[in-house]
């Protein structure tokens, strides 16, 4: 056989393999995507390690989650465990098959949004995501949604509720509302459960009048709680050296904790000996000889934030749950708070507040009302 005649073959055969390589490799890749799991149920309750699938794609919970879709954005419980095929065996995936069912979660605003999800807004209508987006408002940003017509009766989404549908902590924000607003918190310390927990020590916070005063008041709440934190980021003040050691010296209980261990701590930074003492006594802790469980018990910390709202009228001549229950507008809460920020000298602080209190009323569904500045 000739030479040029071998490097034929030789070139034909090489042809043929790379052929037959090239028809296996598509396969190959088709075939490593991983089967749908059962199809995400937006009333469900997942704990972490639970396997789900949505919008294609396999999703695994990180903790204990309910009412938030599955997406990269939000509180991040969700991990995306990849492309999936095949049929999940969960019934309708809502984010890719309307179906019948009207089960779509909530839209919430800061949490990422696919192209092709679909979420029931604040009045009540349906959107579909158009374009990826990070949490646009689907009324305002009308490029990133369209209105989506969702028959079938398929009940109501208990994300968007309050005190119903699936929400049986009994407070008008959900866990899912709640992750919502503080994505960036201490997941570690400042948790949706430890507030609940304050809550019971305080009955009428939140739970005064109508279904819009309740809301009001939870949204300018963790409005000032943000604001004062930097969005549940801070246990401990920052700048404790601005005000010296936090001790007054003429009570006569003194600091027995020591002369610098009253600085601000937990959502709303309670601050002095005299405040920690009167806390502590009202919640019936030991919290002016042990100053720093305020930043180590999620609940105590919570309870205090709740008890200077329901108890302390600063320069306001009335309580911040009195203002809210009594229709008196927000501004009213940051005089009770902070009536250093009302003087004028401080009007970005103001405003960062009321920004808060705004963005908060809406992932409620609720009007802000009027008086937002002090």
């Amino acid at each position: 056989m000739s030479r040029k005649r071998s490097l034929s073959i030789l070139g034909f055969t090489a042809v043929l393999v790379a052929a037959a390589a090239a028809a296996i490799l598509p396969m190959t890749a088709s075939n490593a995507a991983e089967a749908c799991a059962a199809a995400y149920k937006n009333d469900a309750v997942y704990t972490g390690g639970a396997k789900v699938s949505y919008n294609g794609r396999n999703w695994i919970a990180k903790w204990w989650t309910q009412f938030e879709a599955p997406s990269t954005g939000g509180s991040q419980v969700w991990k995306d465990n990849g492309q999936c095929s095949g049929s999940s065996g969960g019934g309708t995936n809502p984010g890719t098959n309307p179906g019948t069912q009207c089960n779509y979660p909530n839209w919430a605003a800061g949490q990422f949004y696919a192209e092709g999800s679909i979420v029931k807004y604040t009045n009540g209508q349906y959107y579909k995501a158009t374009h990826e987006n990070p949490g646009y408002d689907p009324v305002i940003s009308t490029w990133f949604w369209s209105p989506f017509s969702c028959t079938g009766g398929g009940g109501t989404n208990p994300g968007g509720g309050n005190t119903g549908g699936g929400n049986t902590s009994g407070f008008v924000v959900s866990e899912a509302q709640f992750n919502a607003m503080f994505p960036g918190r201490r997941q570690d310390f400042y948790t949706y459960a430890g507030l609940v927990t304050a809550l019971k020590k305080y009955p009428a916070f939140a739970n005064t009048g109508d279904d819009t005063r309740k809301k009001q008041e939870a949204a300018a709440f963790l409005a000032n709680v943000n604001h004062e934190t930097g969005g549940l980021v801070h246990v401990d003040e920052i700048n404790q050296a601005v005000w010296g050691n936090y001790c007054d010296r003429s009570q006569p209980y003194g600091c027995p904790a020591g002369q610098t261990a009253y600085h601000g701590r937990g959502p709303i930074q309670l601050s002095w000996n005299f405040n920690y003492k009167a806390a502590g006594d009202a919640l019936g802790i030991d919290l002016l000889g042990n100053p720093n469980l305020v930043a180590t018990d999620s609940s105590v910390s919570w309870m205090t934030g709740i008890w200077y709202w329901m108890t302390g009228t600063g320069a306001a001549g009335m309580t911040s749950h009195a203002a809210m229950s009594g229709g008196h507008g927000f501004g009213v809460t940051i005089r009770a708070i902070n009536s250093i920020e009302c003087a004028g000298a401080h009007p970005d602080q103001v405003q960062s507040r009321i920004n808060a209190y705004n963005k908060f009323a809406g992932i409620l569904g609720v009007s802000p009302g009027g008086n937002l500045s002090c």
